[in-house]
């Protein structure tokens, strides 16, 4: 009894040791240099939140990782805003994913029609910049998925007038446009004939072509054609995460410097750690044994399941080594952010909950050594060069 009474003793000072470990106090320095500079996240999920459960963003909300409120409070001024098509709705009917994207966009015009005072659609680095000086907060748009140009040119410049100004090709199923880095049937050996023609007409219009989700002969597909830099709006590093497709490795890593574009690190923890992977694939074979036994799933199956195998969070540091090696491995002005909140669930790494966290990421750079010079890059710089880049050759074609 004395050896398990000290077991539980030294497991819970152990406990209370990481607790204090993954706490992040950021100073006022690095407060200051969040608000101060201009701070754009490429990825953050809330159109599809709120078309899903409505909630008014615009103030304090109980839920989500976004609000008005908390994104002041951590700096946010240039969220990219997704319009997120789920990757099912291309295979269900013509029509479908176009009209879900342009309901999104609305719900993104109703937001700042709510408050004018505090929002503003940004269509271009200029209303960014702008907007900055103005206090507001710019809304810019990405649309995650290009099924809803369902094969018709005439799609990409109706969304790019609606304010859209990058597109994932492809998600979580290949599509008219991609191969998907999740779908292991790989119809188009990368990008589809329609597909390599849609990449030369985004550069012609000024839409940023995003390579994340993409398979990995798809991403070098496109550093064929593309002619200007692209972005990966929301990826991070196979590095760190062996096997998972979705990351990109050092090879591609050279390829987007060649090509001068911008990786923005996702902050999801299985976007981060191996261990948070592996533990979504525990989840999913577990399920797979309960099917397979002809038991139906409870409601609450992954509540219990995390409750009996807690789920392995990843740590503000372990997000800064993506940026670090980003940083040794191709230079400082090729790495962003692009957090995925609102779209990871519950898997947001300690220290990084919420956009009320960037003060934390700073501070975490400013340890590391970063000059202030080089944390603005990361925060906007990087992704503002890439935009203004798409800007004038759109100008000049």
């Amino acid at each position: 009894m004395k050896k398990l009474s000290s077991l539980v003793a030294a497991v819970s000072l152990a406990l209370i040791g990481q607790a204090s470990a993954d706490q992040v106090t950021a100073s006022d320095k690095a407060i200051k240099l969040a608000k101060d500079t201009i701070l754009i996240d490429t990825h953050i999920d809330v159109p599809y939140r709120i078309h899903n459960k409505w909630a008014d963003v615009t103030k304090a909300t109980s839920d989500g990782d976004f609000d008005y409120p908390r994104a002041v409070q951590g700096g946010l001024n240039a969220p990219f805003m997704s319009i997120y098509i789920p990757a099912n709705l291309e295979f269900e009917g013509k029509g479908k994913s176009y009209q879900l994207a342009n309901q999104l966009i609305d719900s993104m015009e109703a937001i700042v029609q709510r408050a004018p005072d505090k929002f503003a659609i940004a269509d271009s680095t200029a209303d960014i910049i702008e907007q900055f000086k103005q206090g507001k907060m710019s809304i810019a748009m990405g649309m995650e998925n290009g099924s809803p140009i369902e094969g018709d040119i005439k799609n990409l410049k109706h969304f790019y007038e609606r304010g859209v100004r990058y597109i994932t090709l492809a998600h979580s199923q290949s599509n008219h446009i991609s191969d998907s880095s999740y779908d292991i049937r790989r119809k188009w050996k990368g990008l589809s004939p329609f597909g390599k023609e849609l990449v030369k007409e985004m550069n012609n219009i000024g839409m940023l072509v995003d390579v994340s989700h993409i398979s990995d002969d798809a991403f070098y597909q496109v550093m064929e054609i593309s002619k200007v830099p692209v972005i990966a709006s929301h990826s991070s590093l196979r590095k760190y995460t062996p096997g998972f497709e979705r990351n990109m490795n050092d090879d591609m890593l050279l390829a987007l410097k060649k090509n001068g574009g911008v990786i923005q690190i996702n902050f999801g923890s299985s976007f981060v750690t191996a261990k948070a992977g592996s533990w979504y694939d525990q989840l999913k074979s577990a399920k797979a044994e309960k099917k397979k036994d002809g038991t139906k799933l409870s409601k609450d199956f992954d509540a219990a399941y995390r409750a009996k195998n807690p789920f392995p969070f990843a740590s503000l540091e372990q997000v800064l080594d993506h940026i670090d090696h980003v940083v040794e491995l191709i230079g400082i002005d090729y790495v962003g952010i692009g957090s995925d909140y609102d779209g990871v669930g519950d898997s947001l790494p300690t220290g990084l909950k919420d956009v009320s966290s960037y003060p934390n990421l700073v501070q975490g750079l400013m340890d590391r050594g970063y000059s202030d010079k080089d944390i603005k890059k990361i925060l906007s710089g990087n992704m503002l060069r890439v935009w203004q880049q798409a800007e004038a050759y759109a100008k000049a074609h």
